[in-house]
């Protein structure tokens, strides 16, 4: 198994250690446009493997010179301001960005799997795929995995139930454009109900990523915790049910368009969608939201 990290700032850093730590390939590949960066992140890596059972070739390289990864993460960004207040202010300079990067890195990689990891990660995973004319179920936004996940904390943490035990899916845009599907929340048996609390823990989760961002200056152990479970899922084949970013035809009634939704993750990617059962409240939700989303692609890619 092969894996290349596109992008070696604190995200993909701090994504390459938790692949040595979880050893979850042979080959890891770091990548850089600054080369240096990446020789040096991979010699600290490899003087890591001292301490894992597991062998593994660490190497650098440019970002032109990766092929044959079995899935690529693409982590590189344009750098952020301590003052930014939506992802999106990063749109136009990382589309420039990909425009020139990812049709190399899908010439070199036929048959990778791609993480998009970058934001505005929508609108990326978008133009990943029309960039690289992969077909959809091979091209993954890391999306929403991480809001759901702080979601689950949160709510964990007021019901004094484990993260694990709770099943509770945000949904929509990795951004101010996503809801909660309370209809379908439960644990064990019982129902998270949709009310004045749970809705102010979700109101929390939307501001959560800045809140950490503003505090420390980035995020990035929750993200990269999030995209090596999507890793380890296509790795091992584990037939996993995520809330990820993907470019689909029609969903639920909405057509073209990218965000996330549940869907199932194995080895070749996306295996297939799931279609919840929304209530009023949440249908009207999604098509609301599914409406600004498209909007800000369109715009943002000058559709």
């Amino acid at each position: 198994m092969k894996i290349a990290i596109i992008g070696m700032g604190r995200v993909g850093a701090t994504i390459a250690f938790n692949i040595v730590m979880k050893e979850l390939c042979d080959h890891l590949i770091l990548a850089n446009r600054n080369v240096s960066k990446a020789a040096g992140d991979a010699m600290d890596l490899q003087h890591s493997l001292a301490f894992c059972q597991h062998s593994m070739q660490i190497t650098s390289s440019a970002i032109s010179d990766v092929k044959a990864a079995d899935i690529v993460v693409i982590t590189t960004s344009v750098p952020t301001s301590t003052k930014m207040s939506s992802r999106m202010e990063l749109g136009i300079a990382n589309v420039a960005l990909f425009k020139e990067l990812i049709p190399v890195i899908a010439s070199n990689n036929p048959d990778a799997v791609l993480l998009v990891v970058s934001n505005p990660v929508d609108a990326l995973t978008y133009l990943t795929t029309q960039l690289s004319g992969f077909p959809s179920s091979q091209v993954i936004g890391l999306g929403t995995l991480i809001d759901s996940a702080r979601f689950r904390v949160m709510l964990s943490q007021r019901e004094q139930i484990h993260p694990d035990d709770l099943r509770a899916y945000i949904l929509g845009e990795h951004g101010s454009n996503q809801f909660p599907v309370f209809s379908q929340a439960v644990v064990g048996s019982e129902t998270i109900n949709d009310n004045l609390s749970h809705r102010e823990i979700f109101k929390q989760v939307t501001e959560a990523g800045f809140k950490v961002y503003h505090y420390k200056g980035y995020t990035n152990f929750a993200i990269a915790s999030a995209s090596c479970e999507v890793i380890r899922t296509i790795v091992y084949d584990n037939h996993r049910t995520m809330p990820l970013c993907t470019y689909f035809d029609e969903w639920l009634g909405i057509m073209d368009n990218c965000f996330s939704i549940p869907v199932v993750v194995g080895r070749k990617g996306i295996l297939r969608y799931l279609y919840p059962t929304l209530n009023d409240n949440e249908q009207q939700d999604l098509t609301a939201n599914a409406i600004r989303i498209k909007d800000n692609i369109n715009k943002l890619l000058d559709l």
